[in-house]
């Protein structure tokens, strides 16, 4: 499929979702919106894809919605805003919910929006140059994007409702010490880190990822005993993949595993 606010590339079993709208700083808009749930679907039905990155164009990741479109709305804003959560929520849901591990390049401004699209995924790396602020009470907005889902988790409502209540602009650095990023990278060596990364988790045991991706979401809702129970059947299933077969030979023959991402 033709994109028009996004670039979607597969190379080396890793897909990259490029939000590509460089003199609007990425921001969302509907084309951009379906394009990335098209986009999100595609990736997670694709076999041969084993890793997803998503990251942005020029200068920013991604400014949040197109404030823009927002005030040519006029009085049908509500119709606006409803079609594009309807399409940046199933993106979001998709990449959630996808068994392959899912990577946010965050290369530049990550604001609103942005800022919830990028910490949505299973891992973060920033660029040094990098900046986050919820922004949405600037225009007088409450949080979309699963921001209010995936942000408590990640730093707690405090400082949640801090970076909402004040606009607090976070650097990269401060966003991996309050644990919304993993990783920071100057900016020269930025794309380069992004993917070794992609392509060392599209090595990986993929089955296996997925399961512990989808454990970790269901920690949140189960008692002890029935996580202790979900995890003992994942892990069972996990006995039956050909990559179970293939790691636990590499480990007898103390060699190095070549997963097949089955």
């Amino acid at each position: 499929m033709a994109y028009e606010a996004l670039r979607y590339e597969v190379d080396d079993a890793v897909a990259t979702i490029t939000l590509n709208r460089p003199a609007a700083y990425n921001a969302l808009d509907l084309t951009m919106g379906r394009e990335l749930l098209d986009a999100s679907i595609e990736a997670d039905e694709d076999r041969a894809v084993r890793c997803i990155v998503v990251t942005g164009a020029g200068k920013a990741f991604c400014a949040g919605g197109d404030v823009k479109r927002f005030h040519e709305a006029g009085e049908r804003i509500g119709v606006l805003i409803k079609q594009l959560t309807i399409y940046l929520h199933g993106a979001i849901s998709r990449l959630a919910r996808t068994p392959k591990p899912v990577l946010m390049a965050v290369n530049g401004v990550a604001a609103g929006a942005g800022m919830s699209l990028g910490c949505a995924g299973d891992l973060v790396v920033a660029a040094e140059s990098a900046k986050f602020t919820m922004a949405y009470s600037r225009i007088g907005a409450s949080p979309d994007g699963s921001a209010t889902y995936f942000m408590p988790r990640l730093i707690g409502f405090r400082r949640t409702l801090e970076l909402h209540f004040t606009n607090r602009t976070l650097s990269a650095r401060e966003a991996m010490d309050w644990g919304l990023v993993n990783r920071v990278h100057p900016d020269g060596e930025f794309a380069t880190a992004v993917a070794a990364l992609a392509r060392e988790l599209a090595r990986g045991p993929t089955a296996a990822f997925g399961r512990a991706k989808l454990l970790v979401q269901q920690s949140t809702q189960e008692s002890l005993e029935t996580q202790m129970e979900l995890e003992a059947q994942a892990i069972a299933q996990s006995g039956a993949t050909e990559d179970f077969r293939r790691g636990v030979a590499a480990f007898a023959a103390k060699q190095p595993p070549k997963f097949a991402g089955r």
